[in-house]
C-alpha cells in the first residue's frame, strides 16, 4: 500500500467520525476522518501507510454496527471536466 487514506464504506448512516476514530484507532494513529452525510461512506487517514495496510487487513470484510465494512485504498480524486453549458450558447 502506497498511501495511509482509506476508503470506508457500506456504513450506516448513523455512524459517527468518532466511531471510526476510535475503530480504526486499535491499528495505528488515525490523521483524519472524514464521512460524507447520507452516503454511507467515508475515508480514514492513517499516521503510516504500514498502519493503513494493517486496519485494511484487520477490518475490511468485518461486521461493524451489523454492517459489513469494505475498506479499501483511497483513490485519488478525478479532476472533473467543466460542463458545456447551454445556456451560455445563446
Amino acid at each position: 500500500m502506497q498511501g495511509s487514506r482509506l476508503y470506508v464504506g457500506n456504513l450506516k448512516y448513523s455512524v459517527t467520525e468518532g466511531e471510526l476514530q476510535e475503530l480504526f484507532s486499535t491499528y495505528g494513529t488515525v490523521k483524519d476522518v472524514t464521512i460524507l452525510e447520507s452516503k454511507g461512506f467515508g475515508f480514514v487517514e492513517m499516521s503510516e501507510p504500514s498502519e493503513a495496510e494493517k486496519a485494511k487487513d484487520g477490518l475490511n470484510g468485518s461486521d461493524f454496527q451489523g454492517r459489513t465494512m469494505r475498506v479499501d485504498e483511497a483513490r485519488p480524486a478525478k479532476t472533473r471536466q467543466p460542463r458545456n453549458n447551454y445556456r451560455d450558447s445563446y
